[in-house]
């Protein structure tokens, strides 16, 4: 369970007090502004502000002095334009704070991405909850032979069972002697010490606050098929919530971002090569394996 009954009634009180404001709002992120959708078995993503839209995007790339100068498809051109040739700093006037719940694992991927503002939940202060995550039976799966840092195919159920058995069963030892550890009428260990006992699929918590530039720039490598998966769902679900914030950038951002390919200069060469009908293979491409790997998947649809 993500949220409790009384997470949930906090929610909803706080959706139940609108605030007037004179700035930019967009209707469909009101409408879901600070409902959460879980994510993984007790996380959850919530969108608690934001601040710009679309036409934010575009005032500061006119530098004008009101919005909607110019047609929505004007607007939506510009904004495509924008994207295609990698400006940033328009993108930068729009900002997002989510309420995130997730593994400590998964968060210390996340914060890898560091031009964001984060404040985390503090175990050095409060007790974290006994809460851990587990993969469903078919995430759990054999280390890949061909990447290093990910996962091939799943295993057998009953192998699986067997090591979610191992994964419940060590994340509650360590979580019972943690209790044990804090308990005030027995060894009373200082939280800041005690935490470090915990495994890290402990869920915590953060306010996680970034532009809209930087945020395209997390959601393409982390929603990306060869990113892990715990990572891979909270951005496929940030990306349905850039899709009612900011649709025309978010539809730009899947045209030349997540549905695109970048050639290298010496791809680009194999390409030109290509076109005038000389036939070129990797022993005479000057690509290494891995790249011409990498460009016949997506020019041929082979590996």
């Amino acid at each position: 369970m993500a949220l409790t009954s009384e997470q949930r009634a906090e929610i909803e009180a706080q959706r139940s007090e609108p605030q007037l404001t004179s700035r930019p709002t967009v209707a469909a992120m009101e409408n879901l502004l600070f409902t959460p959708f879980e994510v993984l078995d007790h996380g959850f993503l919530r969108v608690v502000d934001y601040m710009g839209d679309d036409g934010a995007v575009v005032q500061a790339a006119r530098v004008s002095y009101g919005r909607g100068t110019k047609k929505v498809s004007e607007d939506a051109g510009l904004i495509r334009y924008l994207m295609r040739h990698r400006h940033s700093t328009p993108f930068e006037m729009c900002e997002i704070k989510f309420h995130v719940k997730l593994p400590v694992f998964v968060a210390r991927q996340w914060i890898r991405h560091r031009m964001a503002s984060v404040n985390e939940y503090s175990a050095r202060y409060s007790i974290l909850d006994r809460e851990f995550y587990l993969p469903a039976l078919d995430q759990v799966a054999a280390q890949s032979s061909s990447n290093r840092q990910g996962r091939s195919e799943a295993l057998d159920p009953e192998t699986a069972h067997q090591v979610l058995k191992i994964l419940r069963r060590d994340a509650s030892q360590c979580y019972d002697d943690y209790e044990s550890l804090l308990n005030p009428e027995g060894t009373g260990l200082a939280r800041e010490l005690a935490r470090m006992n915990l495994t890290l699929n402990t869920y915590t918590q953060w306010y996680w606050k970034i532009d809209l530039h930087n945020l395209m720039h997390f959601l393409a490598l982390r929603a990306d098929p060869h990113a892990q998966y715990e990572i891979r769902v909270y951005a496929e679900k940030m990306i349905e919530i850039l899709k009612a914030w900011v649709p025309a950038t978010a539809a730009a951002f899947e045209e030349y971002r997540l549905g695109a390919f970048t050639l290298s200069a010496g791809m680009l060469k194999v390409v030109r090569r290509r076109l005038v009908g000389e036939t070129v293979t990797q022993e005479n491409s000057g690509l290494t394996k891995r790249e011409w790997s990498e460009m016949a998947a997506v020019l041929d649809g082979a590996s």
